[in-house]
């Protein structure tokens, strides 16, 4: 699943190619995953133009000139391109948009089909379920507010920094690479992690993150931006994906094991368990 450096990548790629466009003409295959109904979906978008983009988490919230926000989650395989119009429809582009005096369409393409497009009215759409109750953006939080969350409760750090209430955006990869430089197992209880090691923690998340847009995120399947460019940072990931590979520490084996319901790549030796 696309995760915050991806999904931030596809946003700033939207925001240089469609805002302030029109949108003229939009596509519904019956494949589509939209809310609401197909009449009310192509009325309220007909003839609106791209005010700006914005990201929360994992989510891409594409505002329109007539209050309304279209919510877009790309989940396991969404894309969007944006290409010529005259290039053939995909069989899994399952919506097209079409824009006035431009010959180019944004398609939203998933060839697993679990991504969705909603519509809401920009009011209201931050109460919705999905939204309201996510946690705080990574980039946007302190490390002293990293500390207390962590400080004030007592569960395993992988699941917690998965979990979309408690921080918003982290998936898979990142976690795994945040904790792998941190020297932290993915088992290991946040309040039994010191002050020192979480603020350490909290340092590594941000740089990874930081470092992942610069590089268009990880393409460690078929991710790509809007304009068909896979990502890069996949050339620098030191435990996620590298099962059995040889730490670039301490030369051990990366080993790979199911914590919560989800995998977790960590090295035995640099990552124990207790210190």
């Amino acid at each position: 699943m696309p995760e915050l450096p991806e999904v931030e990548t596809v946003v700033r790629g939207l925001s240089k190619t469609i805002v302030g466009h029109q949108i003229s003409k939009i596509t519904i295959k019956n494949t589509a995953r939209i809310f609401p109904g197909r009449a009310k979906f192509k009325a309220r978008l007909s003839n609106t133009k791209i005010k700006s983009i914005n990201r929360r988490a994992k989510n891409i919230l594409i505002n329109l000139s007539n209050d309304y926000t279209l919510w877009v989650h790309l989940k396991m395989t969404g894309y969007f391109y944006y290409r010529p119009a005259s290039t053939p429809i995909d069989k899994h582009d399952h919506v097209v948009f079409d824009f006035t005096k431009n010959n180019y369409n944004l398609r939203f393409n998933d060839y697993r089909r679990f991504g969705y497009l909603k519509l809401f009215p920009t009011d209201e759409i931050y109460n919705q379920p999905g939204l309201a109750d996510l946690g705080p953006e990574p980039l946007d939080l302190s490390a002293e507010d990293f500390l207390s969350m962590c400080q004030s409760r007592s569960r395993m750090i992988k699941p917690a920094l998965l979990d979309q209430t408690f921080i918003a955006g982290i998936g898979n990869i990142y976690a795994d690479e945040s904790l792998y430089l941190s020297r932290i197992h993915p088992q290991r209880l946040t309040n039994s992690l010191s002050s020192k090691k979480l603020t350490e923690l909290h340092g590594h998340i941000q740089s990874v993150l930081k470092q992942a847009i610069k590089l268009m995120g990880t393409s460690v399947d078929t991710f790509a931006g809007v304009n068909g460019q896979p990502g890069r940072y996949q050339k620098y990931l030191r435990a996620y994906g590298r099962e059995d590979e040889p730490c670039f520490r301490c030369g051990r084996k990366i080993r790979r094991e199911k914590i919560g319901s989800r995998s977790a790549h960590f090295c035995p030796s640099c990552q124990r368990i207790s210190r």
